[in-house]
């Protein structure tokens, strides 16, 4: 056990392509916060199964999706929010709620947004949203 542990505490990044993954950490950094993605790259270095997680989220949603030229960051930001508020994602729907006020949203614009989600998705989809965004107003002091 001991050996399987010291070989786990080895694992390291291990892109397929190494620019996505380098533009995908400086995008994922800016959005999520440096301290919040340094904690989740710690935490995978134990565990070669949660390194390939690290891996392919970096390279591809944040290297591939978010550094296209297609949309602003703050769209991107809306679009995750109202995807995330559907799917009922409460610990994702935080962590982007904190990006996409990182990205330039409003109070009043996430609201919006949410508000959006009640109509096309459901209310208690959209108040586990408010509740999850009002948690994140109350720690930021927004």
């Amino acid at each position: 056990m001991a050996k399987a542990k010291a070989a786990a505490k080895k694992a390291k990044p291990n892109p397929r392509n190494k620019k996505l993954y380098d533009d995908g950490m400086k995008v994922r950094k800016a959005v999520l916060g440096a301290s919040y993605v340094d904690n989740s790259m710690a935490n995978a270095a134990t565990d070669d199964f949660m390194m390939s997680f690290q891996d392919i989220t970096t390279e591809y949603a944040w290297g591939y999706v978010w550094t296209r030229p297609g949309l602003p960051k703050k769209t991107r930001s809306m679009l995750n929010l109202a995807m995330l508020a559907a799917l009922n994602r409460g610990p994702e729907l935080k962590l982007h709620v904190n990006g996409a006020l990182n990205n330039g949203l409003t109070k009043e614009e996430i609201k919006e947004i949410f508000l959006q989600v009640a109509i096309y998705c459901g209310i208690p989809a959209s108040l586990d949203a408010f509740k999850t965004a009002s948690a994140v107003f109350k720690e930021r002091g927004i």
